[in-house]
C-alpha cells in the first residue's frame, strides 16, 4: 500500500495506534496523560489534535511522529549543535543556508571588494551552493565504494 502525504489522516492514525497497542480509548488516554473525552473527539473528527498531542498518543501506543522523504527515507530532525554560530547581530544564520565558517578567499562576496571578511558566512547563490551539496554527496557514495560518475554543475572540480 503506498501512502501520500496528503493521505495523512490524525483519526485514522489514533484508531491505528490505538488498535495496534491493544487498548480502549480510556486507556490510551490514561497512558497520554489526556482525558478520554480528547481521544473520542479526535477519533469522532471533532478535534484535530496538536502535533504536540498527536506525538503524546502515538509515543503512548508505543509509535513515533516521523517525516519521511520521496523515497521513504526517514528525514531526521535539523539538530542545532551551531547554536553558537550567530552573525553580528546575534541572530542565527538562516537554515536553509550553509553556514561556511573562517571563509577562505572567494567564499564571501565582499571579497571582490577588498572588504574585512567575516569569522563566518554562507553562500547566498543557490545554484552554486546546490552543486556543492550534490558534489559532497557524491564524494560520500564514492568514498563507500560506489562508482558514480560526478555530478555536473557549477564549480565542478577537474580532477585532471
Amino acid at each position: 500500500m503506498e501512502i501520500r502525504p496528503d493521505d495523512f489522516d490524525p483519526v485514522g492514525l489514533v484508531r491505528a495506534a490505538r488498535r495496534r497497542a491493544d487498548c480502549s480509548q480510556r486507556e490510551l488516554a490514561a497512558r497520554a496523560g489526556v482525558a478520554r473525552s480528547t481521544v473520542a473527539r479526535i477519533e469522532d473528527g471533532s478535534l484535530t489534535p496538536s502535533l504536540g498531542m498527536l506525538r503524546r498518543l502515538l509515543a503512548a501506543a508505543g509509535l513515533d511522529l516521523v517525516a519521511v522523504d520521496g523515497a521513504g527515507r526517514l528525514v531526521p530532525p535539523m539538530l542545532d549543535d551551531r547554536d553558537d554560530i550567530r552573525d553580528g547581530a546575534e541572530r542565527r544564520y538562516p537554515t536553509h543556508l550553509d553556514t561556511v565558517l573562517d571563509p577562505e578567499r572567494g567564499d564571501w562576496w565582499g571579497d571582490r571588494y577588498g572588504l574585512a571578511r567575516p569569522p563566518e558566512t554562507f553562500h547566498r547563490d543557490r545554484r552554486r551552493r546546490d552543486a556543492q551539496r550534490r558534489r559532497s554527496q557524491w564524494e560520500v557514495r564514492v568514498l563507500r565504494g560506489h562508482g558514480s560518475p560526478p555530478p555536473e554543475g557549477p564549480g565542478r572540480r577537474r580532477d585532471g
